[in-house]
């Protein structure tokens, strides 16, 4: 499984300072750069060619955590629960999680990686074998759009609330002061349902937040910051450490809680050793 050009490749310091290049000084907004990017299609860095072997391990071995079950009652009957993967690129963990049974939407701004995670779902779908055949596959929808914005809901066949909600590479792709919006959005997206839940794969814990990006460093620090304050002003110290600014009151109002944190046994190889997996839920 995967393409071998760019199948389980660590993130070079090479790759880190071209990234850097290409996101840096005055030009076209960040959405328009990564599509130039996937337009390209001769540097695409963190394309490793198969789902995160960390979420892989998450579904398998943490049903205390996610539920044995990707069905939810609603209205009295069962459906299958919705998952949702922004910044999916060419949508393998979008594949795996409806090869488990969720109906699984994948998020991108560039239509091109749209089109190869289409592409990529239409050749490889024996690669993501059903894990319960007497629950079959969900489906893998790959749609264009905005995190921030609604637009693409209608893409989504109208979902605009998950069961399940999966970042790996997003979070650190953001400049830092959008992370308040991304927290209260996800705020808005998670479904009410009280076995809705957040999986992050932290990423990249080990950099220093002046070494720029993206990849912008993502200690958890700043994962439990941000979600368990959503919207809030956020302060980071020189090497990334975030704390609420002290015109905000920490732990006033909405926010998520962490119910489980650890060391990633297995990741992608950009990410093996450092990154770390955290699971989340709405605290009120």
């Amino acid at each position: 499984m995967g393409d071998p050009q760019t199948n389980g490749k660590p993130l070079t310091e090479d790759s880190r300072l071209r990234l850097l290049e290409h996101f840096s000084g005055e030009g076209p907004p960040p959405n328009d750069r990564w599509s130039t990017l996937w337009d390209a299609g001769d540097f695409l860095p963190w394309d490793q060619g198969r789902p995160n072997p960390a979420l892989t391990d998450v579904m398998q071995d943490r049903q205390d955590l996610v539920g044995s079950s990707p069905l939810v009652a609603e209205n009295g009957e069962l459906r299958r629960k919705r998952a949702f993967v922004p910044g999916c690129g060419r949508g393998y963990d979008v594949l795996l999680l409806a090869s488990l049974g969720y109906d699984a939407y994948g998020l991108e701004v560039s239509t091109t990686a749209v089109e190869k995670a289409q592409a990529w779902a239409e050749e490889h779908a024996a690669d993501y074998p059903i894990r319960d055949e007497t629950v079959g596959r969900g489906k893998a929808k790959f749609i264009l759009g905005d995190f921030f914005g609604n637009e693409w809901i209608q893409q989504a066949d109208g979902v605009d609330k998950f069961e399940f909600i999966y970042d790996y590479t997003f979070f650190c792709a953001l400049s830092p002061e959008l992370r308040p919006a991304w927290a209260l959005r996800l705020w808005d997206l998670l479904s009410t349902h009280h076995d809705s839940l957040i999986v992050c794969v932290e990423f990249p814990t080990f950099k220093k937040l002046f070494f720029g990006g993206p990849p912008y460093a993502a200690p958890s620090s700043a994962y439990l910051t941000h979600l368990g304050n959503p919207g809030k002003k956020v302060w980071y110290d020189f090497e990334g450490g975030a704390m609420v600014s002290q015109d905000e009151e920490l732990g006033q109002g909405i926010g998520f809680r962490r119910i489980d944190h650890w060391k990633a046994a297995r990741s992608h190889e950009m990410g093996k050793g450092t990154d770390w997996v955290s699971v989340w839920k709405r605290s009120i």
